[in-house]
């Protein structure tokens, strides 16, 4: 798998940058896309030199998977610079977290233009012209997706659209090869959680009243479930969600 290319989105830090980590550590070139703002550039920066340090290979392309042309431009110098993009894993998500009557018109254009429309254009872009017979594409869902959360109503919907996209694109692309999943991560300690709630003794309790493991998920076992996925050893699995939530909702 050395000259295999993944390309994730949203891989500055939490799930993304784990799924980047491993992937490498798997055999592919990574392409760490990330939002084009200095922060998150950076920090998409130091994972990919983590992983040239252990020998991989690795770049960033800054990008808003947003907007068409952005994407293309990613797709194109990340094809010219690491290989053809065999696995793409679709990580980035944008949120609003507000009570769902406050939520207003352009957050709601924005959660569903990142998570939905952005995955579409990831897509088409790497998969839409003569699809490697072995592509392999994985969502990141939520099981905010299964479970409806009212503080956070557009990230919800549009985590449900995600698998309806999954289950679509696999019918889509499965006639050349190409598979398509979906992980459905639970209550997943990032560094987002850890900044939006910093009581994490408040947060494991919580947790743990609904989950059947008693510990708390790592982005590491999201990744886990990502490379599983992307491997061969998925290799007649397609349209599925995989549950990654410690056992939290019910399937």
């Amino acid at each position: 798998m050395s000259t295999r290319t993944a390309l994730v989105t949203g891989a500055s830090r939490g799930i993304g940058a784990a799924v980047a980590r491993r992937l490498a550590r798997e055999g592919f070139a990574v392409a760490l896309n990330s939002l084009p703002a200095a922060g998150m550039v950076a920090a998409a920066e130091a994972v990919a030199e983590d992983i040239r340090a252990a020998g991989g290979a690795a770049a960033v392309y800054p990008a808003d998977i947003s907007a068409a042309a952005e994407v293309d431009a990613m797709v194109a110098r990340a094809s010219a610079e690491l290989g053809r993009v065999h696995v793409l894993v679709l990580n980035a998500a944008a949120s609003a977290l507000r009570p769902w009557h406050e939520v207003t018109e352009a957050e709601w254009d924005a959660t569903s233009a990142v998570n939905l429309k952005g995955a579409f254009l990831c897509a088409r872009r790497v998969f839409a012209d003569r699809p490697p017979a072995d592509g392999a594409v994985v969502t990141v869902s939520s099981v905010q997706a299964a479970l409806g959360v009212a503080d956070a109503l557009p990230y919800a919907t549009t985590k449900a659209g995600v698998i309806g996209f999954t289950r679509s694109l696999a019918r889509a692309l499965g006639p050349a090869g190409v598979r398509v999943n979906c992980v459905m991560p639970g209550a997943i300690r990032t560094e987002h959680e850890l900044e939006h709630h910093p009581d994490q003794d408040a947060v494991a309790r919580e947790v743990f009243a609904v989950q059947a493991l008693r510990r708390r998920g790592t982005a590491e076992d999201v990744a886990g479930a990502v490379a599983f996925l992307a491997g061969p050893d998925a290799a007649f699995v397609t349209g599925q969600t995989l549950c990654v939530d410690g056992g939290w909702v019910p399937r």
